[in-house]
């Protein structure tokens, strides 16, 4: 390694691990290879394996949770991908014609077991590794962006991420069923929004990105439960979803000023946060007393969800 631009630069990470240091190519480095075409050009005259070619130049970025595509012909957003660029997911043309009918349950907002069939799968990897496995299957999990990245500039991107679509379609929905209706709005407006911001800046080792989730694991004690899915040419359908943190039933329907302020409180008090709890409520005397205690005082029930 007698060149030169093998020499590398140690700095401080400037918005990572203050503890560690980055290596990064000297100046150099970037006037040798101008490009990705020279970087590819360099790989095949020293015969170095990478998956990139002259045909197919884009970058790719791939783990477990998904894999990224862009760059090469990708910097035009009006460029359709190439059928063969995607490597996790099947074309909704190769998409089987049959639904395919799985569960996930989650305890505390993580999924803890997906049963496919009889089949069922409880290790966190081997969820996430049966997961992709029929994203990819059923061609689910594909999305071509444009975003705006930290610097200013707009960028094209491509990603497949089978399993994390079907994980997020399944939880979403079963924190309309468990989550309390203030938590979710408070995670929503503000939780979601700058934890985004904070890792696709990579603020990671921050105290702001500290701060902000340490409300997430409050936020899903009740994400509790059960969702059942329909898998069908790129589309996650919610079959159905059962939770022990609550039961939805039909029929408390009006109550006077009284029984109105005891019902509006349930939320605040965990005894009264399902509609058993509801049902023991309305059967004491004083409060059945005062729920038919004048007939103009009737009032329809804030939605119970």
């Amino acid at each position: 390694m007698a060149d030169s631009w093998y020499v590398y630069v140690l700095s401080r990470a400037k918005f990572g691990d203050p503890q560690r240091f980055v290596r990064q190519p000297n100046a150099e480095f970037y006037h040798r290879f101008a490009g990705r075409q020279a970087l590819l050009s360099y790989a095949a005259e020293k015969q170095i394996p990478v998956k990139q070619t002259v045909a197919k130049p884009w970058s790719t970025d791939e783990n477990l949770f998904h894999i990224s595509y862009e760059a090469g012909i990708l910097e035009d957003p009006n460029t359709t991908p190439p059928a063969d660029m995607w490597k996790l997911t099947s074309s909704l043309d190769d998409a089987p014609t049959s639904p395919e009918f799985i569960s996930i349950e989650f305890k505390a907002g993580l999924p803890v077991k997906v049963t496919v069939g009889s089949e069922t799968h409880t290790d966190a990897v081997d969820i996430f590794l049966a997961l992709n496995s029929l994203g990819r299957k059923h061609g689910i999990g594909r999305i071509d962006i444009v975003e705006n990245r930290f610097i200013g500039v707009k960028s094209r991107g491509c990603y497949e991420s089978p399993g994390a679509t079907i994980l997020r379609v399944a939880h979403i929905d079963l924190e309309g069923l468990t989550l309390d209706r203030n938590v979710r709005a408070l995670r929503d407006q503000f939780v979601t929004i700058e934890l985004g911001r904070i890792l696709y800046n990579g603020h990671f080792f921050t105290p702001e990105r500290e701060f902000v989730m340490s409300a997430i694991p409050a936020s899903q004690r009740t994400v509790n439960g059960i969702v059942r899915l329909k898998l069908y040419k790129g589309n996650v359908v919610v079959e159905g979803r059962s939770s022990d943190e609550v039961s939805c039933k039909i029929g408390f329907v009006c109550c006077s000023a009284d029984g109105f302020c005891r019902v509006y409180m349930m939320r605040s008090n965990r005894r009264w946060t399902s509609w058993e709890g509801l049902n023991q409520l309305i059967q004491r005397d004083s409060f059945r007393s005062s729920l038919f205690a004048s007939k103009s005082m009737l009032c329809t029930v804030l939605s119970l969800i």
